[in-house]
């Protein structure tokens, strides 16, 4: 019980759990806002906006250098680990929504056309952001660890 109760006190842990959580309900909302559907995936799933992978990085290294100052091992790990997660944000996983997009269209066609795959379900293709998406993300991750600093 001390473990649980030491992390509900950790403010690095609740900024960025924060980050993740704000974000996901800020992506439903939106995705609500602009296709006029709720689609619960979207409190859970990746892709749109904003990046929650942003917001709970940036969330992690702003708490980190608010904790334990910019020169600290804690706060130059929680930094890189954040770059690296924003840069596959932004590379790898949104080539592999783009190409899931595309292979999901060609599925279409085939099926239209008459012919049968075997595919069960479509690839999903909400993975990757663009970079806004990214820049949003990270802008409220800093955000929500300001503020749990400055309030809790």
């Amino acid at each position: 019980m001390d473990f649980i109760m030491d992390l509900l006190r950790n403010r690095i842990f609740i900024a960025s759990i924060s980050g993740w959580f704000v974000a996901q309900v800020l992506k439903t909302l939106i995705y609500m806002w602009f296709n006029r559907k709720f689609l619960a995936e979207r409190l859970v799933g990746s892709g749109g906006m904003p990046s929650s992978h942003s917001a709970t990085v940036c969330a992690l290294a702003t708490a980190a250098g608010m904790e334990y100052g910019g020169g600290s091992f804690e706060f130059a790990m929680a930094l890189v680990f954040a770059i690296v997660v924003m840069y596959d944000a932004i590379g790898v996983r949104r080539e592999t929504g783009i190409q899931a997009r595309v292979l999901n269209e060609m599925l279409d066609m085939f099926h239209k056309m008459g012919k049968e795959m075997s595919v069960e379900e479509k690839l999903k293709e909400f993975v990757g952001h663009t970079p806004l998406q990214v820049l949003m993300g990270a802008l409220l991750g800093i955000g929500i660890a300001v503020a749990v600093y400055a309030f809790g």
